[in-house]
């Protein structure tokens, strides 16, 4: 397996990045289009993105804007987003020879993805979904977007990867279900996300497990009556049964983004790993 890093806001800078992930010892970056020195019009730049990957003998992986909504109500919105996609796809198939070069062989040049639950309104005895309740809207929305990345990826070997973040929502499942029907579209598993909110998210993955292609990892506690629960801790530092999880990971052949917030965070993880070696 492939095991990353995220983009840490510790070292913002990409060629900082690049320096601490071949000083671990990783194989890639996750590129994270939150911050603003990789929104899309900075990511096409991807002459200076390569050179400084390849120098280095890394390569990358994308993370969507967590904002990102092709659902939204408002059409101008909605197009922003689908725009930023289209743009996004362009850019990973102009990266993915660094994959080729230094990652596992067949692996797809991953998209990693959120949900956008949408907004919802509060009554006096319920909160009521919008997506929930204009769901054929929200529907129609995901058969265009699935349609135009088909297009838009082709025959490229790219994979838009859904991850679980608080709990996939009924109306969510829904809409997941049908891309993943798509071979352009997979799942991601935010193991520490998932001990967080009580595994919920696990029978629906584990369901659908054989369109498991990335693996968020990070330590997490699981929420009970008395804390909220946690996530993004070093390896060793939670609840988890990290053996399992990158068995499951193995078992897919799916690269490892070690998801931690801090340098620290990540040195320990890198460490932690060892055991398993």
């Amino acid at each position: 397996m492939d095991f990353g890093m995220p983009i840490l806001l510790e070292k913002a800078i990409l060629t900082e990045n690049v320096k601490l992930c071949k000083q671990l010892g990783l194989r890639f970056i996750e590129l994270n289009m939150n911050f603003p020195e990789y929104q899309i019009d900075r990511l096409e730049h991807t002459d200076e993105f390569y050179r400084v990957a390849d120098e280095s003998g890394i390569y990358y992986t994308i993370h969507l804007d967590e904002n990102f909504n092709i659902a939204d109500f408002n059409k101008l919105v909605a197009g922003a987003y689908l725009e930023t996609m289209k743009r996004t796809i362009e850019t990973a198939k102009e990266l993915m020879p660094l994959m080729d070069k230094y990652g596992t062989e067949s692996e797809a040049f991953i998209i990693n993805m959120h949900m956008n639950h949408g907004i919802y309104i509060t009554l006096p005895k319920e909160k009521v979904q919008m997506y929930e309740r204009y769901f054929n809207a929200y529907m129609d929305s995901f058969v265009e977007f699935r349609t135009l990345c088909e297009k838009w990826i082709g025959d490229a070997n790219i994979v838009v990867s859904i991850e679980n973040t608080d709990g996939f929502r009924t109306y969510e499942k829904r809409v997941i279900e049908y891309l993943l029907k798509s071979s352009k579209f997979g799942l991601t598993w935010d193991i520490g996300h998932s001990k967080a909110m009580g595994e919920t998210d696990v029978p629906f993955i584990m369901e659908h497990a054989n369109k498991l292609r990335h693996f968020h990892i990070h330590d997490g506690i699981a929420k009970s009556e008395k804390q909220k629960g946690r996530s993004h801790l070093a390896l060793g530092d939670g609840e988890i049964n990290i053996g399992e999880r990158l068995s499951a990971a193995k078992d897919r052949n799916a690269r490892c983004v070690l998801e931690t917030k801090t340098i620290a965070a990540l040195r320990k993880s890198v460490e932690y790993l060892r055991k398993f070696a």
